[in-house]
């Protein structure tokens, strides 16, 4: 039997064209704004071993998904929140 857990992949289209391939760690929404984010690794790894993450607010107002950073403060502490626990789960 194969345990192997199946890698979530997205593609990632910069404004210069070029396209990246993700792996997508958790997609998720918050029920009170309705707002979606997605936190992603591109398998980098930081001077210290730790791989990067990144987090993006999925926009849908035009009808592909685009994805936009967050700079409201407020967002991005209830963001560091789901980004512990998450941490905890490991």
């Amino acid at each position: 039997m194969d345990n192997k857990v199946e890698k979530k992949m997205m593609s990632i289209v910069a404004k210069d064209g070029s396209v990246d391939e993700v792996e997508v760690i958790l997609a998720f929404e918050f029920k009170d704004n309705k707002k979606e984010y997605v936190i992603y690794t591109k398998n980098e790894k930081d001077a210290n071993g730790n791989v990067t993450v990144y987090v993006s607010n999925v926009d849908r107002s035009s009808g592909e998904p685009r994805l936009r950073g967050v700079d409201d403060e407020n967002e991005w502490n209830r963001i560091k929140d789901v980004l512990r626990e998450l941490s905890k789960a490991e």
